[in-house]
């Protein structure tokens, strides 16, 4: 029984659990949802807030992102992508709580949001919200640089859900031009273009996504 995922595709929240699927090799597929159809009935009986993503497995209904990718990796088979050393699993914790707490509203919300997503629909991009989102996103990126501390991966040598929800972010990030300014000679340059170079990264980019939807039959 495969997993589907309700969302918008190209949102970093919902191909963070697509990344943790493939990781995990479990079959998966995106339920695609427009902005509107995030706030109607069929989606609010899944996720009461009308956000994304939910997943649906079976008769098993989740939503919020880091609930979901707990489950994926706790409820099957494949690679652990939890540390089970208590210090790496709090700094993959950790990691994780930045994103939702900082990164999001500074760097997805605002600068990536309005100079990546706002052009796709022929809205201009809030120049104000973008200059006042930068101070925190300079913040956000010398945080991670200190938790990722020369290590390949957040929490480690291997992958974990840190990176796997840390990571869309920030490649998000990397579209903006003030994004890439952010990130030239930073080590989240090179842990990205690390995830980026994974399989798991490669098959749940916005455009394999689209291209996939695009090509289902009707």
């Amino acid at each position: 029984m495969s997993i589907v995922i309700h969302g918008v595709p190209g949102s970093p929240y919902v191909r963070a659990p697509l990344a943790a699927c493939e990781e995990k090799g479990v079959a998966w597929r995106l339920a695609a949802l427009g902005a509107p159809d995030t706030k109607a009935p069929a989606h609010l009986a899944r996720h009461p807030f009308g956000r994304v993503p939910a997943l649906e497995h079976g008769d098993f209904i989740l939503y919020e992102t880091q609930a979901i990718l707990r489950y994926i990796d706790q409820a099957f088979d494949g690679p652990a992508l939890t540390p089970s050393e208590p210090r790496a699993q709090a700094r993959m914790n950790q990691a994780i709580g930045v994103v939702d707490c900082y990164v999001m509203p500074s760097i997805s919300a605002s600068i990536a949001f309005n100079r990546v997503v706002k052009p796709m629909f022929g809205m201009p991009p809030d120049e104000d919200a973008i200059a006042a989102a930068m101070p925190m996103a300079r913040t956000c990126i010398v945080a991670l640089e200190a938790v990722l501390d020369g290590k390949p991966f957040l929490a480690g040598e291997t992958v974990t859900l840190a990176d796997l929800h840390a990571g869309p972010h920030f490649d998000f990030l990397a579209m903006a031009p003030e994004g890439a300014e952010l990130l030239r000679g930073s080590p989240l340059e090179g842990w990205l273009a690390r995830l980026n170079a994974r399989p798991s990264f490669q098959k749940t980019t916005m455009a394999v996504l689209r291209a996939a939807l695009t090509a289902e039959p009707a």
